[in-house]
């Protein structure tokens, strides 16, 4: 940064601009899995599964379809409110859908796994490989986060209260 202080809009513009790089990131992720679980249903091996591998299957497309959705509802809101004085709103909701994708991805990603385990492994295995997959998911992406969160509030100097949302 130049050192020179930015306004508000200048602030939300580039918040605005910062979320919606992240998400395209993790979006392309997103999709790729989303095709991946889509083009399993036309394999033989597919139609040879069993039904709990059926229900994983399922459950793991419909939480990355959701996963879509949320992720790229934050630029359907953006294109749509683009010069609305509507920025703050944009952020607010947006920074929800984001989290909310994340932890679609998460549950996607967990079922998925538990699939791939049932398949090669069995049943408990794949139940822990699952329980693992989301607790990893869980500490890394949500955990740490607010318990970073929660520390920088609690050590947070008077000074840098107004610097917060920035």
């Amino acid at each position: 940064m130049s050192g020179v202080p930015e306004d508000e809009p200048q602030r939300l513009a580039r918040n605005i601009n910062d979320l919606l790089q992240e998400l395209r990131v993790a979006l392309a992720g997103v999709q790729i899995l989303f095709g991946f679980l889509l083009s399993i249903v036309f394999t033989d091996t597919y139609r040879r599964a069993t039904d709990v591998q059926h229900g994983a299957h399922l459950v793991a497309v419909a939480f990355a379809l959701i996963a879509v959705a949320l992720m790229t509802a934050p630029a359907a809101w953006h294109r749509m409110l683009f010069r609305q004085r509507q920025r703050r709103e944009i952020l607010r909701v947006s920074n929800g859908f984001a989290i909310a994708g994340l932890a679609s991805l998460a549950i996607a990603m967990s079922a998925t796994i538990f699939l791939l385990a049932d398949v090669v492994l069995g049943d408990w295995p794949a139940i822990l490989a699952c329980a693992l997959t989301v607790v990893g998911f869980s500490v890394l992406w949500f955990l740490l986060p607010l318990r970073q969160r929660e520390y920088a509030a609690e050590h947070q100097s008077p000074d840098s209260a107004a610097n917060q949302l920035r």
